[in-house]
């Protein structure tokens, strides 16, 4: 420890007395337009983050402005595009705070979608060894959450249409994730438990395919928990709405389960 802080007292020394160069930030002086324009030529050519450092000394140097509020936005973009998906999200999140009435701000609530919608597209394989009832696909709930917010306030956006469809195909894994962690409760004799994750996808997730499997292990579930009742109104619900599922079965009993096959 002494010795690094004589190093740095020494360091500090040749600075002062001209010994060392000056390191010069040749944007010092640069106007706010400047600055604006050069950070989307480095956006341009794919250099982000520098990008990033130029939009980020804009606004600490012009915090006011039509400039600076842009840089809010085109920050968030630099950093998705520079596979930085937390820290886009992050720039989003305060531009929508910040400007909520802003005419770009659907844009916002699109690229927050996207950039959670990049972290989730590998959740299921990053975390293919893991326990499912473990698994959280915080990242796909906030996408859906973020294109619905843009569908629901901006229908005419130009980003809708495109909210919409992702929103369908997170809506198919995110029900599929519920029943998924139902079934791995089921099989573990955890019967309230997954009859309660089925209940969840049913509840939030509707016509999503894997809703199939989901009212299968309902009603496997409640007779399990001797709850008749609860047990006819899951398999009626499954018939009414998937009449050629293969858990259900005909009119002859199937080995001791006498109205669902066996997965």
């Amino acid at each position: 420890m002494p010795r690094i802080l004589a190093f740095l007292l020494l360091l500090s020394s040749l600075v002062g007395c001209g010994l060392l160069p000056e390191v010069i930030d040749e944007t010092k002086s640069w106007s706010a337009s400047k600055l604006y324009y050069s950070a989307k030529e480095h956006l341009a050519d794919g250099s982000y983050t520098e990008a990033v450092k130029m939009f980020e000394k804009l606004e600490a140097r012009y915090p006011y402005g039509a400039y600076a509020q842009q840089s809010q936005l085109e920050v968030a973009y630099a950093y998705y595009k520079d596979n930085e998906p937390a820290s886009a999200i992050a720039a989003c999140e305060r531009f929508i705070k910040l400007h909520p009435n802003h005419p770009n701000v659907d844009y916002a609530y699109y690229l927050k979608g996207l950039a959670n919608f990049v972290e989730d597209t590998s959740i299921f394989a990053r975390f293919a060894d893991q326990d499912m009832s473990e698994r959280d696909p915080k990242s796909a709930r906030e996408a859906f959450d973020a294109f619905k917010e843009l569908a629901t306030r901006f229908p005419q956006s130009k980003y809708s249409a495109e909210a919409v469809g992702r929103m369908k195909y997170l809506v198919n894994n995110l029900a599929a994730h519920e029943v998924r962690v139902a079934r791995y409760y089921y099989k573990r004799g955890a019967y309230v438990a997954a009859v309660n994750r089925g209940k969840y996808a049913l509840e939030n997730y509707r016509q999503a395919p894997a809703l199939e499997e989901g009212l299968a292990i309902m009603a496997k579930s409640y007779d399990k928990l001797n709850l008749p009742n609860l047990r006819d109104d899951a398999l009626r619900v499954l018939k009414l709405n998937f009449p050629n599922s293969p858990y259900v079965a005909g009119d002859g009993p199937v080995q001791d389960k006498p109205w669902w096959k066996l997965w």
